[in-house]
């Protein structure tokens, strides 16, 4: 069985992640939050690449920008990985991305997992003046993309004239320090995007997938690897997964409480959360990860639910879930 690595994302904004309204102490309570992973041994930390929070909160809210937060982190940090589940292609030109990549893993010392995907919320495409495409479009445009990235990221000067995007004698210094190139995480559940994952991808994501839609994606991932002559084992599959884990069951309610709606039951929001997220005990979560190691899933990526009202969860996934995963 290959080793178990488990990411997470960091508080950022995008779901109820902070203890604080202060944007200063809120900056603050992610990096302490990334400091603490790294020392409890986690992988890498993750951000979304969104513009306002998700659309079950209130969007008046923090949103720390996905690359900003990463660079902050990425100096703070010696090893834990960085990453993004993942980059919107549609909000920089690919040369862009390119650079800020390239930079971002001189900074790091070659700790940058890039991920990429075809990006989906219309709201902030909108009200921040991106041209939201249709699902084709925004797919053909990540193909290209990641095409020029690459050749960015390894190459004196690049050129390309694609159907969207062309760039002519372009150059990307610093070259990324990982080679040939840092991984490349395709991250999205549409069946066109399968293609480009086949394509360009080392690591596949799909985000809050039961195990059941992963095993069908898997294996459509293998279909479009074969129709390219791509050896599909050459793909990391990984799974972007919500977990709330407590002590005992008391624990598992405490927290419960202070997460579900007003007049909301706390039986009521396990019920409702069962097919969501990896919610009990250690032993519980444990149990409901195993059923993705059963498909070939061996990376994860956790958003804790309730990190803001318990930390521990941090400690007591890394001592109580993740070695029995092993």
């Amino acid at each position: 069985m290959e080793s178990v690595q488990v990411g997470l994302t960091l508080p950022q904004g995008w779901l109820d992640e902070f203890p604080t309204d202060n944007p200063h102490e809120q900056f603050l309570f992610s990096k302490n939050v990334a400091l603490t992973a790294e020392k409890l041994g986690f992988d890498a930390g993750y951000v979304y690449d969104h513009f306002v929070s998700h659309p079950s909160n209130n969007r008046a809210e923090t949103l720390f920008e996905a690359y900003m937060l990463l660079s902050a982190v990425s100096a703070v940090t010696s090893k834990l990985r960085i990453g993004q589940v993942v980059t919107s292609n549609s909000f920089r030109h690919p040369s862009l991305l390119a650079k800020m990549t390239s930079t971002l893993d001189a900074i790091s010392n070659g700790r940058l997992e890039f991920g990429i995907g075809a990006g989906w919320f219309g709201y902030e495409y909108n009200s921040y003046g991106y041209k939201f495409d249709d699902l084709k479009t925004r797919v053909e445009q990540l193909d290209e993309s990641i095409t020029i990235i690459k050749k960015m990221w390894q190459n004196q000067k690049s050129s390309f004239k694609g159907k969207h995007y062309s760039i002519k004698n372009a150059i990307c210094n610093p070259k990324p320090i990982q080679r040939p190139h840092p991984p490349i995480m395709v991250g999205g559940a549409g069946k066109k995007l399968m293609k480009v994952a086949a394509k360009h991808a080392t690591r596949y994501n799909h985000p809050f997938g039961t195990p059941e839609i992963l095993e069908e994606k898997i294996k459509l991932l293998k279909e479009n690897c074969k129709l390219i002559k791509r050896d599909h084992k050459k793909i990391e599959n990984s799974v972007l997964l919500r977990v709330l884990v407590g002590k005992d069951s008391d624990d598992v309610k405490d927290i419960v409480s202070k997460l579900k709606k007003k007049n909301e039951s706390i039986a009521d929001f396990i019920i409702r959360s069962k097919d969501s997220i990896a919610l009990g005990t250690p032993d519980e979560v444990t149990n409901y990860l195993r059923q993705y190691q059963r498909i070939g899933i061996n990376y994860f990526i956790v958003n804790f639910i309730g990190l803001s009202k318990s930390l521990e969860m941090l400690s007591l996934f890394s001592l109580k879930v993740r070695p029995n995963l092993k």
